[in-house]
């Protein structure tokens, strides 16, 4: 068959994976590292684990297991060696000079992941500020394409060397990159104080532990479900309705993923600024997974990273129908002071995951009485726009009302200087 334009082509792949003597972490880092390499595109040929107390600081493997790479090479004939571990420069530089093929790591395939799946300029603009500031100490490609921001005659001094020209170049595009994305972020900013009013809720969890699914299922937001890593990247906010006609607002994020590139953490931050603001966070697990209770971990480490760890979380035991061992949903349960089992897919335990996001959004309120003038009508509107009012009783120039509010609002009610507030 004739290769075309429109005929993908799937470089075949070896892949390498350390530990440290924990065979079961092995065992589970090398099943993501390939749903990774599958995501990515690539034809994985074989696989080659290697206990590793100490990474040789040359090749990160021994030398022993590198003439084996090289034998395995030969025989699978692959184009390309991925390592579940980050190397260093010079450990890719000297393995592709050994092995006489590409070399790449894990988080360089999780870059190439993202910048296949973005989609909207955000997201394209925080996928490539990623890949250049991981690219910049490495340049193991010259940057061509990057040289039409270059300034023309006289951007490059005396003698100046292109390795140099290269970084300076990349440095200025990693500037503009940081000035338009800030300049995202602080939209985005507006956009979050413009419906302050509304509880929000995020939906965080590991990469495709089925969040989109459940945010289709909860408002038909018709976000895009695939069964591949980081299908979605791009957060979407969406009505969500809950007992007694309450709305609140639902956002869902990007998925996290074990040893999530710090770069891709400080670029999506403006992504991210849904999970900071919330006042709930819905936490996705895939029950069924044989590896969930490593993947809540990994998911509360990037929470703590971002600073959102003490947010009071909700622990979703989706697929909660595929586990036949109730020990297990038992045991996982217990890594929350609050769970629910679901099934985003068949809609079990959602009435159930609605109750508990309920007593969530009562919980953030207080029921207070609030006497103040009749004339404060800045004051009044206020509180009809942020507080339910459950009475409402006139006495001369004054007007007493029994509100239901949340905490957020209890400062600026609290100031205003007509007001007596007192517990109801």
């Amino acid at each position: 068959m004739i290769e075309t334009e429109s005929t993908p082509v799937h470089e075949s792949t070896i892949l390498v994976c350390t530990h440290a003597g924990d065979v079961g972490s092995a065992s589970e880092s090398l099943e993501e590292l390939m749903r990774l390499a599958d995501t990515a595109g690539l034809r994985v040929l074989a696989t080659l684990t290697q206990r590793v107390d100490r990474p040789n600081p040359r090749f990160y493997v021994g030398s022993g297991k590198l003439e084996e790479l090289k034998s395995l090479l030969t025989a699978q004939d692959a184009d390309v060696v991925v390592f579940d571990e980050n190397l260093s420069p010079a450990q890719v530089r000297n393995l592709e000079k050994a092995l006489d093929v590409k070399v790449i790591d894990r988080t360089e395939v999780i870059l190439d992941i993202f910048a296949n799946h973005a989609r909207t300029r955000q997201a394209m603009l925080q996928v490539e500020l990623a890949q250049l500031e991981y690219s910049l100490p490495r340049l193991r490609r010259m940057w061509t394409h990057l040289s039409r921001i270059q300034g023309g005659i006289g951007m490059r001094g005396p003698g100046e060397k292109q390795l140099e020209v290269d970084r300076r170049l990349i440095r200025k595009r990693i500037t503009d990159l940081k000035t338009q994305l800030s300049q995202i972020e602080q939209h985005k900013e507006r956009q979050i104080a413009a419906r302050g009013d509304e509880f929000q809720v995020s939906l965080v969890g590991y990469t495709n532990a089925g969040k989109s699914t459940l945010m289709n299922s909860l408002t038909q937001a018709d976000v895009l479900v695939e069964d591949k890593l980081f299908s979605t990247l791009d957060t979407r906010t969406r009505s969500w309705s809950l007992e007694s006609n309450t709305k609140v607002l639902l956002s869902d994020t990007v998925g996290f993923i074990h040893h999530l590139p710090h770069a891709l953490v400080a670029s999506f931050h403006a992504t991210l600024e849904e999970t900071l603001t919330a006042d709930l966070l819905i936490h996705v697990v895939d029950a069924s997974n044989p590896y969930a209770e490593a993947q809540i971990h990994a998911v509360n480490a990037v929470l703590s990273e971002i600073d959102c760890a003490a947010k009071p979380i909700l622990l979703a035991l989706n697929k909660s129908d595929c586990v036949s061992d109730a020990l297990t949903l038992r045991y996982l349960s217990r890594l929350s002071p609050v769970s629910v089992e679901i099934s985003a897919r068949s809609g079990s335990g959602l009435d159930r995951l609605q109750t508990k996001v309920t007593q969530a959004l009562h919980a953030t309120r207080k029921t207070l009485t609030v006497t103040c003038d009749v004339a404060d009508g800045k004051l009044l509107a206020y509180i009809a726009r942020n507080a339910a009012i459950l009475e409402k009783d006139y006495e001369d120039n004054r007007v007493r009302m029994k509100i239901n509010i949340a905490e957020r609002y209890l400062t600026t009610l609290a100031n205003a200087p007509s007001a007596t507030i007192q517990p109801a």
